[in-house]
């Protein structure tokens, strides 16, 4: 009968100590040479060492980590001794299956459940703050879309969307392009707090630019490392920084959030750029979890307000009807998020000071999650977003172009 690890059968000429399989030692360079001087090619001999230790460098032996002395004791003791015969066999099939990629068609969940099981036995000593769990997130998850691509993939056009004024906008690159940007974009947190001190255009649009100007030739995946690299950085600096960076500002040239909003916007670009490559190359992407994605909505949310009043001093939108003083209620629009990450926000509609209440409600839209998400990326026009609309119409439009606004290279 055959057992598991020996594959149905022995190779021939195969040793069998005890019933099992004796494990050849590893060809060295030195086999191949011609026989050295009798006075040069006596070997030392193997240290005597005692069983336990032997055993216990069984692991390392697998890997490959014994030294010279310690790999000639265990393989001299592994023709001797049966149990610990069976178990380097064992251990040098595990080592097979060690890689330092993997494929994304694992279980997704993985992941997570590897990072509980080693949380709950011996808790992180300096957590990843929860504001930026979702930056953490989507940065993994890109990465390993990106480990996953082939070469010829990194140069596949990718057109990214925005919406400027009242209308649609965009501009062709390619899978390296997009990392450029995103990682000039992410100069601006790492810029914020301390990381980078060269000079470079304040406004995302702008750095972009000069990035994408600044290289003697188009972007190939050589740009994956750097971004990487950048983000990990983002995440362990914030992390070690303690409560008090979170409010810190980041200023995007014409407008500034606090550091903990800013890396959500990061996370949230990070999505939708991670979609519009998978797209490119034709890979399932999956929206961000419910409770990310429920914080990315939020920040849209709560930049709404600002954004309907920026349009209205362009003249974009209609005028404000009823002025209140700061903090007082006035009109509102019930926006109403369904599906994962969904919920209840109230939009004040006439003053970014104004107080958004129920009570106050004139309008309400219903959206999906994702699809107003996508609006918000620029990436669905407003007259197409198809939103559950009651009330007053031109608060309705009005708020869906707001949102669309909020959209940027």
């Amino acid at each position: 009968m055959t057992g598991p690890l020996d594959g149905g059968g022995h190779d021939e000429g195969q040793e069998e100590v005890g019933g099992v399989p004796r494990i050849p030692a590893p060809r060295r360079a030195a086999d191949n040479l011609e026989a050295l001087p009798a006075s040069e090619a006596a070997p030392a001999a193997p240290p005597a060492l005692p069983h336990k230790v032997l055993q216990s460098l069984l692991g390392a032996w697998a890997l490959s980590a014994c030294s010279a002395e310690e790999t000639a004791a265990v393989e001299e003791h592994l023709t001797e001794c049966a149990p610990c015969a069976e178990e380097a066999l064992r251990l040098r099939d595990a080592v097979g299956l060690l890689h330092h990629e993997r494929d994304l068609d694992l279980d997704p969940l993985l992941r997570s459940r590897v990072l509980e099981n080693c949380l709950g036995r011996r808790p992180a000593r300096i957590p990843v703050p929860d504001w930026a769990g979702p930056y953490d997130a989507e940065t993994a998850r890109l990465d390993a879309l990106l480990r996953d691509i082939g070469d010829a993939e990194w140069h596949a056009p990718v057109r990214l969307k925005w919406f400027e004024r009242d209308r649609s906008v965009s501009r062709r690159t390619t899978v390296a392009g997009v990392i450029s940007h995103l990682q000039a974009v992410d100069s601006l947190v790492a810029t914020a707090i301390g990381l980078d001190d060269s000079p470079s255009p304040a406004t995302p649009a702008d750095r972009t630019e000069a990035y994408w100007q600044g290289a003697h030739h188009p972007p190939t995946r050589s740009v994956r490392g750097p971004w990487r690299d950048q983000a990990h950085t983002l995440i362990r600096t914030v992390s070690f920084a303690g409560r008090g960076v979170a409010e810190m500002s980041v200023s995007y040239g014409d407008f500034s959030l606090p550091l903990r909003d800013a890396l959500l916007d990061r996370a949230f670009e990070c999505w939708v750029h991670a979609d519009d490559i998978a797209a490119a190359v034709d890979y399932p992407y999956e929206p961000p979890s419910g409770a990310h994605l429920h914080d990315m909505i939020d920040l849209a949310a709560r930049l709404l307000p600002a954004a309907l009043a920026a349009r209205r001093r362009e003249g974009l939108a209609a005028p404000a009807r009823r002025l209140v003083t700061a903090g007082a209620p006035g009109r509102t629009l019930h926006l109403e998020v369904e599906g994962a990450g969904g919920g209840d926000w109230y939009i004040a509609l006439d003053s970014p000071a104004a107080v958004a209440t129920p009570d106050h409600k004139v309008a309400q839209v219903a959206l999906d999650g994702v699809e107003f998400c996508q609006l918000v990326a620029g990436h669905v026009a407003p007259e197409e977003a198809a939103a559950g609309q009651d009330g007053d119409r031109e608060a309705v439009r009005d708020v869906l172009f707001a949102a669309a606004s909020l959209s940027r290279l």
